[in-house]
């Protein structure tokens, strides 16, 4: 099989397989449970920071996707792209991961690209993305046999439509599914070019209560294109097009409503002028 490396391990997150179980402990046990009788949940948002900044809220809304019955398919939506920006796909072979590969849904790909134009890349011919390729440990050590499905879609209106017809392909080939979407929120600070309101405790404040609060309401309210108006209009959310993507495949799935499960952000782990918003969420 034709394997993509794991381009970020060793850096980004541990390649040892037994450094990366002991932080999925670590981050089960630190993390709110999630443990809703009256909930079944289909779907997440995840932050995809380096796992020592935001790796155990990926984790831990992933764990909580986990039910009696595994998918098979998860369709994760990411990349860091503008609204001119082509989609993205990996149509064939696997991913690599430190608990081994994740197979790409092959069928369920070449069914997509013949109603949508994607730039489809390889096992050998494709731009790091850190985006997806984080959250492929927490998939593989809680779901070890199903497939993925890579998707990189921009913040524009078309994406909405491409999230919801890989849910009703994916239905109409049989395919049980999960699916998850991959943003960080606000990038405030010197080193991302953002200062509205300057720096210090009401610059952090202000992000905390007020920037990501406004695109996280949206999430929550599964409002695709508001996630993406809001995204460009106030900065608070770097992969808007993963998000309202993977939104739009949520409501086609059958979800109505999310969960905040997590938030945080980097300056809570290394405080500094420059910090970033990670928020979990889930969907049911």
């Amino acid at each position: 099989m034709k394997i993509r490396k794991a381009y970020f391990s060793g850096s980004w997150y541990p390649s040892d397989p037994e450094e990366c179980e002991k932080f999925i402990h670590r981050a089960i046990a630190t993390t709110p449970e999630c443990n809703f009788k009256d909930r079944v949940f289909l779907g997440g948002i995840v932050p995809h920071a380096g796992w020592v900044f935001s790796g155990r809220i990926a984790c831990k809304v992933i764990h909580c996707l986990k039910g009696e019955d595994l998918p098979d398919t998860i369709i994760i939506f990411g990349r860091h792209l503008h609204p001119q920006s082509p989609n993205f796909i990996m149509k064939e072979g696997a991913w690599d991961t430190p608990f081994g590969e994740l197979k790409v849904d092959s069928v369920l790909a070449e069914e997509l690209c013949k109603e949508f134009s994607f730039n489809i890349e390889t096992h050998i011919s494709y731009e790091p993305d850190n985006t997806i390729e984080l959250q492929l440990p927490f998939i593989k050590y809680f779901f070890p046999n199903s497939m993925i499905l890579p998707l990189g879609l921009p913040p524009k209106k078309e994406s909405l439509e491409i999230g919801k017809r890989a849910v009703q392909i994916g239905k109409e080939i049989g395919r049980d599914m999960i699916i998850i979407g991959s943003t960080d929120l606000t990038h405030y600070g010197y080193n991302y070019g953002f200062i509205p309101k300057g720096v210090g405790e009401e610059a952090l404040r202000w992000v905390k209560e007020v920037n990501d609060r406004r695109v996280i309401e949206r999430m929550i309210e599964m409002d695709a294109e508001a996630v993406i108006e809001e995204a460009m209009e106030n900065q608070n959310a770097c992969c808007s097009g993963a998000a309202a993507s993977a939104i739009s495949a949520l409501r086609e799935l059958g979800c109505n409503k999310g969960y905040e499960l997590i938030y945080s952000t980097s300056y809570d782990i290394r405080p500094d002028s420059s910090f970033v918003g990670y928020v979990g969420i889930l969907f049911y």
